[in-house]
């Protein structure tokens, strides 16, 4: 009997219908290729994303990276989270499947001959007016189980298992961000530094100019003003050299909170920003690879897939549910002979629930389901509109930063012949002091300007790098 319960239970449950309504992803909104830019030739789709420690070669950045994947908290805690939904989907997936437990016991118990029946069962020691008795058993027993006549089950899996995808793929955009933060962070730092460095040599430049403004005015070739210029020039320089230093106290404090962890002592030295290793020129793909590669969308696409799910099971849940309970085993008053063919016992109790009135409930959370359905296909539409802008702007940065930086070299290198020639004139008094401090603040500001240039293109590289998804992991397929 408990066979046949059992093999009928398990006919219902793979023959059971779905109310889960079927998903079409919504059309990409965006155009169906990135701009071509004057000079670059376009995207290409033919080259794949370099892993990230072939991306940002440089061994400090890498070792700092590395530091921070092993120590930051937001990874940590997406990586528990995607570890509880796992979890969660495996108390999901239970409920699909019949639980059964064994039971033992043994019961001893008084009953008075007038409920009992006087003389009936009675047992040593007992009297005409009540008898005692034990009893022992031993089954194997089915908890309530449901067959999933309407798919209600069938879709929790789903969207419990779909969760779990979504999981996956916001520890993947969070570890995407934790390299990218750190990069940025790098890469601000390496500028603060080398601000401070330049400052601080072209502070001892314009010392050593303003001592030859004194040695002239002493022997009368200059005058009071030209050496009050040359001082205001060097008090100048240390101002800035004072600004440069907290910039670069700053941007160590916040290298140190980005990878969650002290600098270490051992770092390997840095590499120079205008000799970065770091690579600028990235292959883009197709819109259709963007929706492959970032974490982000593909994340939006499981969250809609587990929203669409919910509808099937609340839909399921306006149907009856069938459930079945049942044991087996054997029943003695005696332990020695408990086990035999005599003593068997069995409880097989179908049951059917149908919902007749629950206050708008069940409606209630249908309309919630959709809704949140609705909310979850606006979500992976901005997702794959923001992915697409990004790698847009990234293609941009691509195409007209390289110009820029070599435009700016080319005008320090100009401003470094003009300020060699004006400090010659100065001191042959062909040129006066005016002439010679308009040349050093250009050659000064042309250099900062390289060195922003040059950090904001290797930053706008990284961009791009976070915009196309990083190094490509496939999402996970098993169910």
């Amino acid at each position: 009997m408990m066979t046949r319960a059992f093999s009928l239970a398990l006919l219902l449950a793979t023959t059971a219908c779905s109310m889960t309504p079927n998903l079409a992803l919504p059309p990409a909104p965006i155009p169906p290729a990135y701009p071509v830019i004057a000079g670059t030739g376009g995207p290409d789709a033919g080259e794949a994303l370099p892993d990230w420690r072939t991306m940002f070669a440089d061994p400090r950045l890498a070792r700092l990276i590395e530091i921070a994947l092993d120590s930051n908290r937001d990874l940590r805690i997406a990586a528990l989270n995607a570890d509880a939904a796992r979890a969660q989907l495996r108390v999901q997936r239970a409920q699909s499947l019949p639980g059964l437990q064994a039971e033992g016991g043994y019961t001893r118990q008084r009953q008075p001959a007038a409920v009992a029946g006087a003389g009936v069962g009675l047992t040593p020691g007992s009297g005409p007016s009540g008898f005692e008795f034990g009893q022992f058993t031993a089954q194997a027993a089915l908890a309530s189980f449901e067959i999933d006549l309407f798919g209600r089950i069938r879709a929790m899996n789903a969207a419990a298992f779909h969760r779990w995808l979504a999981s996956l793929q916001s520890r993947r955009a969070v570890r995407l961000a934790v390299i990218g933060t750190i990069v940025d962070v790098y890469l601000n730092e390496r500028l603060a530094a080398e601000q401070l460095a330049l400052a601080e040599a072209t502070l001892a430049d314009w010392r050593n100019s303003l001592d030859l403004t004194k040695r002239l005015k002493e022997a009368g070739q200059a005058s009071g003003v030209e050496t009050a210029q040359a001082e205001g020039q060097v008090r100048q320089a240390q101002a800035d050299v004072a600004q440069r230093q907290r910039e670069k106290m700053q941007a160590t404090n916040a290298l140190a909170l980005a990878i969650g962890a002290p600098l270490p002592g051992d770092l390997p030295p840095p590499i120079p920003l205008l000799d970065q290793p770091m690579r600028t020129a990235l292959a883009a793909g197709t819109p259709s690879m963007l929706l492959t590669r970032r974490p982000d969308i593909a994340q939006a696409e499981e969250d809609l897939r587990a929203a669409n799910a919910d509808i099937g099971a609340a839909r399921a849940a306006f149907f009856p549910r069938l459930s079945l309970t049942g044991a087996f085993g054997f029943a003695s008053i005696a332990l020695r002979g408990v086990f035999d063919n005599a003593n068997r016992a069995w409880s097989f109790a179908p049951q059917v629930s149908a919902p007749i009135f629950r206050g708008g409930e069940l409606r209630g959370t249908l309309d919630l389901a959709k809704l949140r359905a609705s909310v979850a296909v606006a979500t992976y539409e901005k997702a794959i509109q923001t992915g697409f802008r990004e790698v847009a702007d990234g293609l941009v940065a691509r195409a007209t930063y390289a110009t820029q930086r070599a435009e700016l070299r080319a005008a320090a290198e100009q401003a470094q012949r003009r300020a060699e020639l004006a400090a010659l004139s100065y001191r042959a008094g062909a040129t006066g002091r005016l002439e010679l401090l308009d040349a050093q603040r250009a050659l000064y500001a042309a250099q900062q300007a390289v060195l922003i240039v040059r950090r904001d293109e290797l930053a706008g590289a990284a961009a791009l790098y976070r915009a196309l998804g990083g190094a490509f992991v496939p999402p996970a397929t098993n169910r």
